[in-house]
């Protein structure tokens, strides 16, 4: 199923069902400013492995995921406070950070 949303005018009912489909452990494709992303629940281990399978990537390499703020970054990762003062400061911005698990 392709869903295309305005960036400019997003509607709700659109969202709604992206949402619903990162729910029910789908895996989605969304614009980067480089290429498209394939994201999925990061806490559903079934649809993190749907995009193992998808990208024929062997599970001892991890993948990265985004994050809406750094609210709650250390429940992902440890983050020293050099760390979360450097991403305080850079983002948002065009950076990914490589942090330990």
């Amino acid at each position: 199923m392709l869903i295309k949303i305005s960036p400019i005018n997003p509607q709700e009912r659109l969202i709604q069902r992206v949402v619903e489909t990162l729910q029910k452990g789908g895996i989605i494709a969304y614009p980067t400013d480089t290429y498209y992303g394939i994201g999925c629940d990061i806490l559903n281990k079934n649809a993190i492995d749907k995009i193992y399978h998808l990208k024929k990537r062997h599970k001892s390499k991890p993948f990265s995921f985004i994050c809406s703020n750094l609210k709650n970054i250390s429940h992902y990762a440890k983050v020293s406070n050099y760390a979360y003062k450097t991403m305080k400061r850079l983002l948002p911005g065009p950076y990914t950070f490589i942090l330990e698990g």
